[in-house]
């Protein structure tokens, strides 16, 4: 598994510290969150629209490849083939509180992958890719589906960008207050976030209990 690209649009040039080349823990952050933002230019203005997303590190771009899910009917998406996107994905993991408005911060990991998009046409590909993006929402859920419909997959579009350019930046830890405001007495702290899952609400015409691979996917955000 190779390192981090460094390359010119990756390179992090404020708190250089917090970066990291280790593509193991891109993939980690990659893996943990639920939503990507996909920015590109659209000619007379930029976008950046959340999308659903999935992972394949053994995919067939350079250093693997990361899928985006959209709808045939969206106006970004028919600009995105070819085109150079940023893919950006963050997990929030606190809220720094400082004893000044400057030194207040957020704890966080945060992956941006750069690259030129391509439109998944291949058929077995893009079942594929397909299949991932709802494993990554709840692992196990493309098994227990009925196979898409021509038009589902009509209307259904599969973008992907290769994982060769990224970089990753991450803030952990506390507070990084001023001598003179910690002399000054006033309360700081950390406030610490994470996702949680409400109890989960079975469809009113559904039958049987609810799975196990559900009820496990609801068990990582207890």
């Amino acid at each position: 598994m190779s390192e981090l690209s460094s390359t010119s649009r990756t390179t992090l040039t404020r708190l250089p510290e917090r970066g990291s080349a280790d593509r193991g823990e891109l993939l980690e952050v990659l893996r943990g969150a639920l939503v990507a933002h996909v920015g590109i230019d659209v000619g007379d203005h930029p976008v950046v629209l959340p999308v659903a997303y999935a992972v394949d590190p053994d995919g067939p771009d350079a250093d693997g490849t990361l899928y985006l899910h959209g709808s045939v009917a969206a106006g970004w998406l028919r600009r995105t083939p070819g085109a150079t996107v940023c893919v950006t994905v963050t997990s929030l993991d606190g809220l720094v509180l400082a004893r000044s408005a400057f030194h207040h911060s957020m704890n966080y990991r945060c992956a941006v992958v750069i690259g030129q998009a391509r439109l998944v046409e291949d058929p077995e590909e893009r079942g594929r890719a397909l299949d991932l993006i709802v494993d990554h929402v709840v692992p196990g859920r493309s098994r227990e589906l009925r196979a898409n419909t021509r038009k589902e997959l009509a209307a259904t579009a599969v973008v992907a960008v290769p994982l060769r350019e990224a970089s990753l930046k991450a803030r952990a830890g506390g507070v990084n207050d001023d001598r003179p405001d910690i002399e000054a007495g006033v309360w700081a702290g950390v406030m610490p976030l994470r996702t949680v899952a409400a109890p989960i609400e079975t469809d009113p015409e559904a039958t049987g209990p609810i799975p196990e691979h559900v009820q496990r996917r609801a068990a990582d955000f207890v």
